[in-house]
């Protein structure tokens, strides 16, 4: 079984094509390139490097969300226009889950926090012990200071990860011992992650059609926001 999985979620970018129990090939870049101009390159470029044709993708995986507006419709729009072809299963993985797997081996809580802007963070909680992972809560978007009350009721070590990371840290201040940073190479999602989360889902059927694969932003885009926000003063 082959499923190509690819993150666009934030300022990184990522492509995977793997095995049930290989990686066979991944490509990644954090440049100031836009996710419309390195996406589709590193598509062809790993399947051209394992020698695998597009027909051959068993199911497509991708992070939809929660993430960057633009880039979760990048990468979920991508996913879905491969896979009509075929009308091939595709699998929508949470963008905050897919971080847990970056900490596989580890007895800890996974701390996953993105920047969610206007005060607030994307955030979902992971107990981690070896390789078995629990989800604790929800996909949520909550202000720091409600995240720091949640995290000052865990006695387990506590690892933060994702693009907020730093942000959470910082906010915290060292105030919380038990609360430590994932090392830089595992603290931003990759789509090898996001596969692994996939194959999960494969295993208990939770698949879906290319048609019925969509975003997941858990919040309402900033333009629509600010739309409402006239309509409701009556505005024009």
């Amino acid at each position: 079984m082959k499923i190509l999985a690819v993150d666009t979620s934030a300022t990184a970018a990522s492509v995977c094509l793997a095995t049930e129990d290989k990686i066979l090939g991944e490509f990644y870049t954090n440049t100031a390139l836009t996710h419309s101009q390195t996406l589709v390159p590193m598509v062809e470029q790993v399947l051209k490097t394992t020698r695998t044709d597009m027909d051959e993708i068993d199911y497509f995986a991708v992070n939809a969300g929660p993430g960057s507006f633009t880039g979760v419709r990048i990468g979920v729009a991508a996913v879905k226009g491969m896979a009509f072809k075929n009308n091939t299963p595709c699998v929508s993985v949470s963008t905050l889950e897919s971080m847990a797997y970056n900490m596989l081996g580890n007895d800890c809580v996974v701390c996953a926090v993105m920047d969610a802007r206007c005060s607030q963070v994307y955030n979902a909680l992971f107990k981690i012990s070896g390789a078995n992972i629990e989800r604790l809560c929800e996909d949520r978007a909550l202000a720091l200071s409600d995240l720091k009350l949640e995290l000052e009721k865990i006695t387990d070590k506590i690892i933060l990860v994702g693009d907020g990371a730093e942000l959470c840290a910082k906010f915290l201040e060292n105030s919380l011992s038990n609360v430590f940073l994932a090392p830089i190479n595992n603290r931003v999602q990759t789509a090898a992650s996001t596969a692994m989360a996939a194959f999960k889902s494969i295993s208990e059927d939770k698949t879906m059609s290319p048609a019925e694969l969509m975003p997941t932003y858990l919040r309402l885009p900033q333009a629509q926001r600010e739309l409402n926000k006239r309509l409701g003063s009556g505005q024009k």
